[in-house]
């Protein structure tokens, strides 16, 4: 029995999902007794029970539109969708980002979420419900946990998340964000090479004194993609150790 009866069978999109957070969800609503469609540009390498996995670039906008429209045939709306994927940047102030990677990085983090929503909106609106859980950041509501693309892209992604919601929360629609902080993720594997200094710093600066597991936020994902959040619109929940309290 799961934690969220109400999501079983409920049909979840979920993009990232071949490692990181995008996975934990991923497993996470698999466990609820969820259908989970799961998008990233690697290969997702899990199978189970009611899992379709698809591998698509999704900075590639017709590719990604063109999927999601062959998946929207198949299930004809999705219950839940977790705009999950995203990548970092290399920690650069503005003068030193180029416009090359300021566009990569917006088309992953960003731009997706965008695409994504607009293509699986409708078929929730002709059903008059439908929830988003977008991925943002606490570098979506402080600097310093990122670049100048990647703050500005998570705090892009917040505001665009409030926005949908105010725009459509009457039609049935909710949309939250999640803010991770520190989460042991392969996106944050610079930070335990070698003796893995600057992620034993991270945890003496974090006032919880440790890295969370992408399950921990897998969790809440389940959480707000649930009725028992259903009074909870676009809004933003950190889950940082305590990071935003200093």
């Amino acid at each position: 029995m799961g934690h969220f009866a109400d999501l079983k069978q409920k049909t979840v999109l979920v993009t990232g999902a071949a490692s990181g957070i995008g996975k934990a969800q991923m497993l996470a609503f698999l466990a609820e007794g969820a259908m989970v469609i799961a998008l990233d540009k690697a290969p997702i390498t899990q199978t189970a029970d009611g899992l379709k996995t698809v591998q698509v670039d999704i900075r590639d906008a017709p590719q990604l539109t063109a999927t999601l429209k062959n998946l929207l045939a198949t299930v004809s709306s999705f219950d839940i969708v977790c705009n999950t994927a995203g990548i970092l940047d290399q920690y650069t102030p503005t003068l030193e980002t180029s416009e090359a990677d300021w566009d990569n990085l917006m088309a992953v983090n960003l731009k997706s979420q965008f695409l994504v929503t607009n293509a699986v909106l409708p078929s929730m609106l002709a059903r008059h419900e439908g929830v988003f859980v977008n991925m943002a950041s606490i570098a979506g509501l402080v600097a310093g946990g990122g670049g100048a693309a990647y703050t500005a892209s998570k705090h892009a992604i917040i505001g665009y998340t409030k926005q949908l919601d105010y725009d459509y929360a009457s039609q049935g629609i909710r949309a939250n964000c999640i803010a991770p902080g520190a989460i042991e993720t392969p996106m944050n594997a610079a930070d335990f090479a070698g003796a893995g200094e600057m992620a034993k710093e991270v945890a003496r600066q974090t006032p919880a004194g440790r890295w969370a597991q992408p399950a921990e936020v897998a969790q809440l994902s389940l959480y707000l993609a649930s009725q028992a959040s259903d009074y909870i619109h676009g809004t933003v929940v950190p889950i940082d150790g305590g990071w935003l309290e200093k």
